[in-house]
């Protein structure tokens, strides 16, 4: 599964992986692949060395890189505390009364919530970008649109290739205008934020939009034939994030948040403000029909809604709250029936890429692999 810009990377697989925790991160890297550390929990600059210096003693010298938000429109504020106090009463009382009705246990005194989006803030986001740049990061990804020109100029100068989601093949023009050397191409099937177009269609539209420029295709990809089609379709790679949610080395904190991927079908997940203000894929719960039902007060944009929202999930997950117990993830949490360590999920992918490259291989008359 190789291709020119992973030959580029250095790496065997052409499979980027992103993922929340170093362990997976570092695993993804071992096992071939590109791992993607997401940045966005990080609300301290040592808490990002920490989990960078961890990485940088398991992945066996394998290159992995950082995903950063930086939302090209965001709330003014200069602290974290001036966010908050535009948070309007009555969306606070409706969070509080949406747990008191199931339950909810408050945190113990003095317990800080563990799930603080401060990472959308932009400042917050230069301070991650001033640890991570003194590691040998290959790759700088940022999640909503194309960083800022100063950050692109800076990852430059350290021969770190700068890649940028898009939902649309005009985001994606606006990113190559940037200055953005990668472009992930994110359908709507995948987890997190998400624009309204499928994989199938977006993929061959934003290669042919921003070609050279190479294209990674990301949204409802969990198996090698998929990878395979997505190279068929013009991209040089794969961006998987949902999958390694139900691998041995992740680490949720949550048996039964583990017990509701691996039952969950395509079919379960929902494209919902409720997490963060943005449209994000998500486990459909009682928490996320709450707010999107005619009874509640509407979501804030980002990021009030996510610092709202911040200490309610903390309870929900420490709790293991069953009914609004959720998380970002993507229409492939159908195919996550089990879990398995990262090198099984890699052994699956290849085995599955040469399986359909030798049934296209077939169809048009010629043996073996390409």
């Amino acid at each position: 599964m190789q291709t020119e810009l992973s030959r580029k990377l250095g790496v065997e697989h052409a499979v980027f992986g992103f993922t929340p925790f170093p362990a997976v991160a570092a695993a993804i890297s071992r096992a071939g692949g590109f791992g993607v550390l997401g940045a966005v929990r990080y609300t301290a600059p040592d808490e990002l060395k920490r989990d960078l210096d961890w990485i940088e003693a398991h992945a066996e010298g394998r290159p992995y890189g950082l995903d950063v938000v930086m939302p090209a429109k965001k709330v003014e504020g200069v602290t974290e505390a001036d966010v908050e106090a535009m948070i309007p009463e009555g969306h606070r009382r409706f969070v509080r009364d949406t747990l008191a009705r199931y339950g909810v246990p408050e945190l113990a005194e003095g317990e800080a919530s563990g799930w603080r989006i401060t990472g959308w803030m932009e400042q917050v986001a230069r301070n991650q970008l001033d640890v991570a740049f003194d590691y040998p990061i290959r790759l700088l990804a940022n999640a909503l649109g194309s960083p800022p020109a100063d950050v692109v100029a800076r990852a430059h100068e350290r021969d770190v290739l700068v890649a940028a989601l898009a939902g649309s093949a005009r985001h994606a023009r606006k990113h190559q205008e940037a200055g953005i050397d990668v472009v992930v191409a994110q359908g709507y099937e995948a987890g997190g934020h998400t624009g309204d177009i499928a994989t199938m269609v977006l993929t061959p539209e934003v290669v042919e939009a921003v070609d050279p420029l190479p294209v990674l295709a990301a949204g409802g990809i969990g198996s090698g034939q998929q990878v395979a089609a997505a190279l068929a379709l013009g991209a040089q790679g794969v961006w998987l994030g949902s999958v390694w949610l139900t691998t041995t080395e992740a680490d949720l904190h949550s048996p039964a948040l583990t017990r509701k991927l691996l039952a969950a079908g395509s079919g379960d997940t929902v494209r919902s403000r409720a997490l963060t203000g943005k449209p994000a894929r998500q486990l459909r719960t009682e928490w996320t029909d709450a707010w999107d039902g005619p009874d509640g007060p509407g979501t804030l944009p980002m990021p009030l809604q996510g610092l709202l929202v911040a200490d309610a999930v903390s309870r929900i997950q420490k709790y293991e709250i069953a009914p609004l117990l959720g998380t970002p993830v993507g229409q492939i949490v159908g195919r996550m029936t089990s879990e398995r360590a990262v090198q099984a999920v890699f052994d699956d992918l290849t085995r599955g890429f040469e399986r359909a490259v030798d049934r296209v291989n077939r169809i048009a008359g010629r043996s073996g692999p390409s």
